[in-house]
């Protein structure tokens, strides 16, 4: 199967990355609030620290698949399809990039090589890429020199949790929440519609094209049955009634209730798994600062001319998930433990942010020390990768990952 995905916690096998590229280095500081970025990762350094959490996926039996490496054989395969990729990437690219069409369409048309043109499309051109082909105004001539990009890069990259979310066996493809990340997900149109490991296998429950943001930070497979999604920064009320009622339209979906977590809207918690994530059968971190404000809401299938049903739960968070996934009990493991100067300190550091690869094992940032100790005296196996870097993109290993393929957790 190309996709399946019933759970946050089953044994992972098969799983998508990004490798950071050029476009950390074409990160410039008067760029970095439009970009979504506090600081400027020494490239090196992050390749480092993700090839090691490569490896350690790979130790632990998944495979590893790269974006970059997916989108240059979609294009393989499907020799008409160059041209239609850069037209659309494009035209979606923005303003500057539209007033420059042609140019911008001659440079990536010439590179010969798949993968260097996904990689070229990923960093970004210069406006010292296209000085002696571009035709500007008198007043744009004047000014070009305070323009770095005329394509600009797309540094976000290496968080492939958001531009789409695998749901059972299919696909919720996303409207990003900010343009600077809305070309992400057209790798991923390209490669679900065209790549043969995907064409024809996948169902779309969301669409790109749709107007309300999601993105896939927000949305926890918790069983075949039971998702969690966060109204946040990113991902709309909107959005999550629209893929609730396409789930439950759709015969290939078995999600039958969402459970919809209301967390605080700032760049801190930019998604639900900044702040919750689900660790084994029975046991979440979380970041217990939101536990003061979280409001919990159930979306379940409508009667009648109704497409959804929705309701607040007002029970504890322990409750309302002891219910939802049928069990005895329910421990949340507080990041940063009961020290609140830690526990600020490491969920900005993503200490909340695990990427579960089996039931109890865990792989984390092994800045978050107070952390990991908390979860290694709960009884899960802990994996800690380097993180000086990567950290600097604020997201974690659950941001830097998209499972393709899980075993169910008792296998």
């Amino acid at each position: 199967m190309a996709i399946c995905v019933n759970s946050e916690i089953g044994p992972l096998k098969r799983v998508l990355l990004h490798r950071p590229g050029k476009e950390l280095e074409h990160l410039v500081p008067q760029e970095l609030e439009r970009l979504l970025f506090d600081d400027i990762p020494y490239l090196a350094l992050a390749r480092n620290e993700h090839d090691r959490f490569a490896g350690i996926l790979r130790e632990n039996g998944a495979e590893v698949v790269y974006l970059e490496d997916l989108m240059a054989e979609t294009l393989q395969v499907n020799p008409g399809l160059k041209e239609i990729f850069i037209r659309q990437f494009l035209a979606e690219a923005g303003p500057v990039a539209n007033s420059h069409m042609e140019e911008l369409s001659a440079v990536l048309s010439e590179i010969t090589d798949e993968k260097e043109l996904i990689l070229k499309t990923m960093s970004g051109v210069t406006a010292d890429e296209l000085r002696g082909r571009l035709t500007e105004g008198p007043l744009v001539r004047l000014t070009s020199g305070t323009r770095q990009f005329v394509l600009d890069p797309i540094p976000n990259l290496y968080f492939t949790r958001d531009p789409f979310a695998s749901i059972g066996c299919g696909v919720s493809l996303h409207r990003m929440y900010s343009p600077t990340r809305c070309r992400e997900t057209i790798y991923g149109q390209f490669i679900l519609k065209y790549h043969p490991d995907f064409s024809g296998k996948v169902p779309l429950y969301y669409d790109r094209s749709c107007p309300f943001s999601i993105e896939g930070g927000d949305i926890l497979n918790l069983s075949h049955e039971v998702l969690a999604i966060g109204v946040s920064q990113r991902t709309s009320p909107e959005g999550i009634e629209r893929l609730a009622a396409n789930l439950f339209r759709e015969e290939t979906s078995s999600v039958k209730k969402i459970l919809v977590m209301d967390i605080p809207n700032f760049r801190a918690f930019m998604h639900l798994d900044t702040v919750f994530t689900q660790v084994d059968r029975d046991k979440f971190s979380i970041h217990p600062e939101i536990l003061r404000s979280l409001r919990i809401y159930e979306i379940c299938q409508g009667c009648g001319g109704e497409r959804i049903r929705a309701r607040e739960r007002t029970e504890s968070l322990e409750d309302v998930l002891r219910d939802a996934l049928g069990l005895d009990r329910v421990t949340l493991i507080r990041c940063g433990g009961k020290d609140i100067i830690a526990s600020a300190r490491e969920q900005w550091n993503d200490g909340a942010n695990t990427l579960c690869i089996a039931p109890g094992k865990v792989v984390v940032y092994n800045r978050n020390y107070v952390t990991n100790e908390i979860l290694r005296d709960s009884g899960v196996e802990v994996y800690e990768m380097p993180s000086s870097e990567l950290a600097r993109g604020r997201g974690g290993p659950r941001c830097m990952s998209m499972p393709l393929v899980r075993e169910a957790p008792g296998s």
